[in-house]
């Protein structure tokens, strides 16, 4: 038997799973379009969900560049719903399949995108809080937007100021009832130090994060990236102390000084600070300048010019052990789903955990 959602969207195979839900290819049933379902079960009695919450925050942002649309959200029988747009792949599925590298004029066409939908969010009040490569997919391939940047999960989003008298939420930090620092949000091999501390997430979290994932795309990893204890809490507070420990991490890696800038400039911002986003585009297109890329690159957003789009990506099979994560890529039909194994982590341990 069919199963609708809205009236209209008919449910499909599933093409992804873990402990923030579970998301399905689905059909518009008159124009046949193909959308991505995201099902939560409902909670009886429940005021709000994290479902519900997230729904919110796309209906303030959809519109916007690189913002997937929302076309229904609500409560249908055992289940709350949202109906939003079906996407391709995210950056580390793509990254995956560049064999963990991408070079430095993929990252830095990247960087253009990213800081630019930062800067957007940040715009509408609201910062993401897990900033990493599985929550940025690209446009479906062989589509007019195949080549845009967009950003998806915003379970974890929440406001930093409010949108009508710009106040900024006050400054806190969260510990536990014996005093210990109690790590925050996010997931910890993006995290912010100021995350890790418990400290609530401003803009400049999101940057720092951005400094992290630049950094890995280039690189090929992170440092702390195999770090492991036997708790949740005990392998934040491991990482915490190694990303404390590294003071520059893209010199050491013989990275253009440019990423260090970002990472340092992100450190050294207060809570409340507001971002120079333009400046920080114009330093990585300063850069690109010196690495041969051109200004036509940037006019066309990367179109052409990305490494999977080079020959370099190698045809890898999905094979259902996807760690990305991406709740709303393109699933080949047939194919097992994706398993989200740091919602399955945060699920059965109280906290995001990268695996």
């Amino acid at each position: 038997m069919d199963v609708t959602f809205g009236g209209k969207y008919r449910l499909e195979e599933e093409i992804a799973n873990g402990g923030c839900g579970s998301v399905f290819l689905g059909v518009h049933t008159v124009a046949g379009k193909e959308v991505a379902i995201k099902l939560e079960p409902a909670v009886p009695h429940a005021l709000t969900s994290p479902l519900k919450q997230e729904s919110k925050v796309y209906k303030s942002l959809m519109g916007g560049p690189g913002v997937p649309w929302i076309m229904y959200s609500g409560k249908q029988g055992d289940y709350n719903v949202m109906v939003i747009d079906l996407l391709g792949p995210s950056l580390e599925d793509l990254f995956k399949r560049c064999n963990r590298h991408f070079s430095l004029k993929t990252v830095l066409l990247l960087a253009d995108q990213l800081i630019s939908r930062l800067e957007f969010i940040h715009s509408r009040s609201f910062v993401h809080r897990d900033v990493k490569p599985a929550n940025f997919v690209m446009g479906l391939p062989h589509t007019a937007t195949s080549h845009l940047v967009n950003v998806i999960d915003f379970g974890l989003a929440r406001r930093y100021r409010d949108p009508r008298t710009s106040e900024h939420v006050p400054w806190r930090r969260d510990r536990g009832e014996g005093g210990e620092r109690r790590h925050g949000v996010g997931t910890s091999l993006f995290a912010s130090l100021n995350a890790h501390r418990g400290i609530e997430c401003s803009r400049r979290d999101d940057l720092e994060s951005l400094a992290y994932m630049l950094i890995y795309f280039v690189r090929g990893t992170l440092p702390w990236r195999k770090i492991r204890a036997d708790t949740v809490a005990g392998t934040w507070d491991a990482i915490y102390e190694a990303k404390s420990s590294i003071l520059s991490l893209s010199r050491t890696a013989a990275l253009p000084r440019e990423f260090h800038t970002l990472l340092a400039y992100a450190r050294s911002l207060r809570f409340s600070d507001l971002p120079d986003y333009a400046g920080l585009r114009d330093m990585f297109r300063t850069l690109g300048a010196r690495a041969g890329v051109t200004e036509a690159a940037y006019v066309r957003e990367g179109r052409g010019d990305m490494d999977w789009e080079c020959g370099r990506a190698r045809c890898l099979p999905s094979n259902g052990n996807n760690a990305s994560g991406s709740s709303n890529g393109v699933h080949p039909r047939g194919r097992s789903a994706r398993v989200c194994e740091a919602c399955n982590a945060a699920a059965l341990s109280g906290g995001k955990q990268e695996r």
